[in-house]
Parts: C-alpha cells; structure tokens; sequence
C-alpha cells in the first residue's frame, strides 16, 4: 500500500497554484481531523464528543482560532490565508454565522489545505497547537 500522504503531497509551488476554494475543500477535512483526534485523549462518550467536536470546527471557532495564529505565520502563509478568505464560494455564509468569521474560517482551511497538500505535516501541528492550545 502506498504511503497516503505521499499522493496527496504537491510541490509548494503546485499547493499554491490550487484554487483557495480546493484548498479550503481539503483544509475542513484536516482540520475536523485534528479537532477530533485532539478530543479523544478524553474518556468522554461518542455522543458527547460529536457535540465538542461541532462546537470547535463552526466557522466561529475556527475564526477564533485563526486570531491565535496570525501572528505566527510566514507571509506565503499569510497570502494563503488571505486568498482563501477572499475568495468567493458560490453560497453566502450560513445564516448563524458572521461573514468576517466565515472568511477568517475560510482562511484556516486554506491553509491548513495547503499545508497537507504541500507535505507540511510539522507545521500543521506546530500551528494546530497555537490555535487550540487548551482544547
């Protein structure tokens, strides 16, 4: 079996050539991931840890999250995280949510998608760390 990080990994140059939409696409999905991962060094049941789960991967936390981290980025990561919350889905932020909060959420995905896709893998956890240090 093929290693499956290895056929997702493009060159930096390629990850930064995605449209940000994809790269959003693929970030959810990390960052759901890691959110979900964090939570199971808890004992707390299936049900309960679907709800915290929810709670933390809302465009609202993930925002909230993005503000611990802005700081720390490089300036390609900042433009990544710019270009994908610029970008224009084809839908308008869910009705309970902020649209700032939505682009700024939009943004970590981004990143975190361009991160996975460009093989970062230490630096998606030094960064996952800074943003939800206490989850």
């Amino acid at each position: 079996m093929k290693d499956l990080l290895s056929e997702a990994t493009l060159s930096v140059t390629e990850a930064k050539m995605k449209n940000p939409l994809a790269l959003a696409y693929v970030g959810d999905t990390i960052w759901d991931l890691l959110v979900r991962r964090r939570l199971l060094r808890s004992n707390a049941q299936a049900g309960t840890l679907h709800k915290r789960a929810v709670s933390m991967v809302n465009a609202g936390a993930q925002a909230e999250a993005f503000g611990r981290i802005e700081d720390h980025l490089t300036e390609a990561e900042s433009d990544i995280a710019r270009r994908g919350g610029n970008a224009h889905a084809h839908h308008a932020a869910p009705k309970n949510q902020d649209p700032v909060a939505y682009s700024k959420a939009t943004g970590l995905e981004a990143l975190f998608g361009y991160l996975y896709l460009s093989g970062q893998l230490e630096r998606i956890a030094q960064l996952f760390e800074l943003a939800l240090p206490d989850a």
